[in-house]
């Protein structure tokens, strides 16, 4: 198995895994995903040790083993992105199964099991981008929409599209739902790695919004912003973040 096979493969699983959790009916709000955070992470840490146990991982729900650096393969995994959203019983949350090399994104899949039915999005089978809208839209939080991004959709003339998960607002983007995703809030390595390789897998401009590259697999796992986007509004979105900023 590839490990693009494997990523998605994994993805799939933790997704129907949470879907049974939730379903169940004995947890809710909180409760639920904390519960569902727990059962997922224990599934994928253990699969991906499995599978590969000469490469690194990071997981959010994991303690931090540093000795992850010294790693070329690195495995950066978020079991429920969108926590909130999922306690709330929500589709706007998904899981992420991402493969950083030498500190790139480099491989992965994001499930997205509430959506469609459950779908997965994934690095080794790309479909062309649907045609762009008219009017940019741009993903924000559902509950707290970045400064910067407000205000460069506004000199943009574009539309706010909130929207729960990290995740589900870059696959937007992948799935024509939107245009654009600029996040200034503040974010972590696993919150981006998997949607990242899939973006970029689907010829989406990714960085960093000043426009430097996305790192991953650094000792310091916090990466403050990150825009995902179609390439032809890169160089204008930089532009205006620089000048708000």
């Amino acid at each position: 198995m590839t490990d693009a096979e494997l990523a998605a493969h994994l993805a799939a699983i933790a997704g129907r895994i949470l879907v049974d959790v939730r379903d169940a009916g004995v947890f809710e709000g909180k409760a639920l995903g904390k519960a569902g955070d727990a059962t997922a992470n224990e599934f994928l840490c253990h699969a991906i040790r499995a599978a590969r146990p000469d490469d690194g991982l990071l997981s959010e729900e994991e303690k931090d083993d540093t000795s992850r650096c010294a790693q070329s393969r690195v495995w950066i995994i978020d079991p429920v992105d969108g926590t909130r959203e999922y306690g709330e019983q929500r589709s706007d949350w998904a899981v992420h199964v991402g493969l950083s090399i030498d500190g790139v994104a480099t491989t992965g899949a994001v499930a997205l099991p509430g959506a469609d039915g459950g779908i997965v999005l994934r690095t080794d089978k790309v479909e062309p981008l649907p045609e762009a809208a008219d009017t940019p839209r741009f993903l924000v939080s559902r509950t707290r929409p970045a400064k910067e991004s407000v205000a460069v959709c506004d000199a943009m003339g574009g539309e706010l599209v909130p929207m729960g998960s990290a995740g589900a607002k870059a696959m937007a983007v992948v799935r024509g739902e939107a245009e654009i995703y600029l996040h200034s809030g503040g974010q972590y390595e696993w919150d981006s790695c998997a949607p990242v390789a899939v973006a970029l897998a689907h010829g989406l401009h990714c960085s960093r919004i000043d426009g430097s590259p996305l790192q991953y697999n650094q000792a310091d796992t916090y990466l403050p912003d990150l825009l995902v986007c179609r390439p032809e509004y890169a160089k204008k979105v930089l532009e205006l973040a620089a000048d708000i900023g």
